[in-house]
This record gives structure tokens, C-alpha cells and sequence, in this order.
């Protein structure tokens, strides 16, 4: 029974660090639209494909741009942030 356990938490813990880097790439993202970056290089493209889709997700159900700002980043950062309190207090209590 330990050993399934240590293998949930594991993979607990494995799923929390991926959304951190998420978080990560939702900054250098939110951060490169400031300065207009070629979007025809290979890692902004890649990074926009990676980040538009949760963007789009929120857009659907809140109003994220006010005076020309996008607050989607900031939105999505915090669910995700509460997402891994919650996981981390679940797998805690195993």
C-alpha cells in the first residue's frame, strides 16, 4: 500500500512541476508581447501555439482585454496557481 502511495504522490508531483513550467511559458509569453517579437521565428510560434489555446479558453467566459491589456495571463496564472495548492494539499493528506 506505501508503494502506491509514493507512486501517486510521484506522479503528483511530476503534474505540478509541468504546470509550473506552464506558468512559466504563460510569462515569457505575456512578457514578449511587449516587444513585438518576428513571428515567424520557430520558438514564438511555438509558444504562442502552446499558450493561445488556454487564452482563447478563458476569453470564452470572461472579458480579459481592458484599455488594450490582456489579462488573460494573469487569470490563467492564478487557476493554475490554485490548482497546484489544491493538489499539493491532496497529496499531502495521503
Amino acid at each position: 500500500m506505501n508503494a502506491s502511495i509514493e507512486i501517486l504522490q510521484g506522479i503528483g508531483g511530476l503534474f505540478i512541476g509541468l504546470v509550473n513550467v506552464y506558468i512559466w511559458v504563460i510569462i515569457a509569453t505575456a512578457l514578449m508581447s511587449f516587444v513585438n517579437p518576428d513571428p515567424y521565428n520557430q520558438i514564438v510560434q511555438f509558444l504562442y501555439r502552446i499558450t493561445n489555446p488556454a487564452y482563447r479558453f478563458v476569453g470564452k467566459f470572461i472579458k480579459t482585454n481592458f484599455n488594450g491589456l490582456d489579462l488573460a495571463p494573469l487569470i490563467i496564472i492564478v487557476g493554475l496557481q490554485v490548482v497546484i495548492v489544491i493538489l499539493q494539499a491532496l497529496l499531502n493528506t495521503l
